[in-house]
């Protein structure tokens, strides 16, 4: 299993020739109005970009659209990234690539490969950004949407064969979904020696209230809470989990087993002990509630994903659709009193500016050639995830996963700065955050 190194800053100062971004992507906690000097320093990287539908805040407009259009897509200053390309899957009606290829003076093809190549013989791009979220495709009996984020990864690794050349590759989500196609385009990745990384913009999101949790911390309990549906937002879920469970103190970050619980049952782990309940409720009161059902056992759409680590850790996902609307993770770290818990903050403002914070990792990766963070947490929830879509459909069985002994090391990447909001906590988010 590969294992992705911590990118140090001096290494970055070393692999980066141009001073203000090599101190922006070494020290990646960036206000955006600092980047506005920071992009005109640097000559931006061009990149491709494969997306399955283009529209108004759709994935493809809050990552893409901040190279086009700037950080907050006001049309201001963005990454030094330069969008050479774009391939669209599926259009509609509210379709924004044809406005944005005609505005911002990017071709469109009709391939993937042709993409990559700007319909010449060799790859023209220094990275490629793979966006297969969204768009009318089919779901499995798991209730797994199957976007085709395999099939895009296949054409284009075999266009890096074709032509000879690999780029480093950004895949939006989760692996996947299916497993086997999760760890298909990981082995192609590792076979290829591609700079990949890939999840969910959360992990990266404003943090309400701020925790910091130092590397190689003692984590005794940790409770996980996300809301909507399974798949779309069990991932997001679970990206967020592994980000935070990921700084503890192990060389064993893998999976034992997995087990999908709902009804009284998942209340009863709670009831015995098996899990924390002072967890739990840290965890619950961090987040915005719907209104809708205050209490969380009496929600009919609730679940719970157990997830038994290999060196101990059992920790537990609580999918709340009915109670809460938001992503929260609590930990209980040893000779702590009380249990630490923080809100992944989404919904705001429009244009999602946490994704700006996605697009700085990735910037980074295509000016460095090497991942902010390891691919191998998003293939791990990837895998926690379709086992516990697999337990469902299998009377809540306990799986066992030794297909989920996947090691890896943890790197100190940061997420969103919002120190206005823990010094103001009244203050409106759309405000705390500018």
């Amino acid at each position: 299993m590969r294992l992705n190194q911590t990118f140090t800053r001096r290494q970055c100062l070393q692999t980066l020739t141009a001073g203000t971004l090599a101190g922006q992507l070494a020290n990646p906690v960036f206000s955006l109005a600092e980047e506005v000097e920071a992009a005109q320093t640097v000559k931006p990287k061009p990149v491709a970009a494969i997306i399955t539908k283009y529209e108004k805040r759709l994935h493809g407009d809050v990552i893409v659209g901040k190279i086009l259009e700037g950080w907050k897509q006001d049309g201001g200053a963005g990454p030094a990234l330069r969008l050479a390309s774009m391939y669209v899957d599926q259009s509609s009606p509210d379709d924004l690539g044809h406005l944005m290829s005609v505005k911002h003076n990017v071709p469109v093809f009709s391939t993937i490969e042709e993409t990559m190549t700007l319909g010449g013989n060799e790859i023209q791009v220094e990275g490629v950004i793979s966006v297969a979220e969204h768009g009318n495709y089919p779901w499995n009996e798991k209730q797994q949407h199957l976007y085709p984020r395999r099939r895009f990864f296949e054409e284009i690794t075999d266009t890096f064969q074709k032509y000879g050349r690999v780029v480093p590759v950004f895949s939006d989500k989760h692996l996947g979904p299916v497993w086997s196609d999760a760890k298909w385009m990981y082995d192609r990745g590792c076979q290829l020696n591609i700079p990949m990384m890939a999840g969910s913009s959360l992990p990266v999101s404003f943090r309400r209230p701020e925790i910091s949790l130092p590397l190689g911390c003692e984590i005794e309990a940790a409770i996980g809470i996300g809301y909507s549906g399974l798949d779309i937002y069990g991932s997001h879920t679970l990206d967020c989990f592994q980000s935070v469970i990921e700084r503890r103190r192990s060389t064993q970050m893998g999976v034992e087993w997995v087990q999908y619980l709902q009804g009284d049952a998942m209340w009863q782990v709670m009831d015995k002990g098996v899990i924390r309940k002072d967890v739990f409720e840290a965890a619950l009161a961090v987040l915005p509630k719907q209104g809708i059902e205050p209490d969380p056992r009496k929600g009919p759409r609730n679940s719970l994903f157990l997830i038994q680590y290999t060196d101990g850790l059992l920790g537990a996902i609580f999918m709340l659709p009915d109670c809460v609307q938001g992503i929260s993770a609590a930990i209980k770290l040893k000779h702590e009193p009380q249990p630490l818990a923080t809100y992944f903050v989404e919904k705001f403002v429009d244009n999602l500016p946490h994704f700006a914070y996605l697009m700085k990792a990735i910037e980074r990766m295509m000016h460095t050639g090497r991942p902010s963070y390891p691919v191998e947490r998003t293939l791990l929830s990837s895998g926690i995830l379709d086992r516990a879509l697999t337990s469902r459909m299998q009377n809540s069985e306990k799986l066992m996963c030794p297909e989920l002994a996947i090691n890896y090391e943890a790197v100190d990447y940061p997420h969103a700065p919002n120190p206005r909001l823990d010094s103001n906590p009244t203050l409106p988010l759309s405000e705390a955050l500018g």
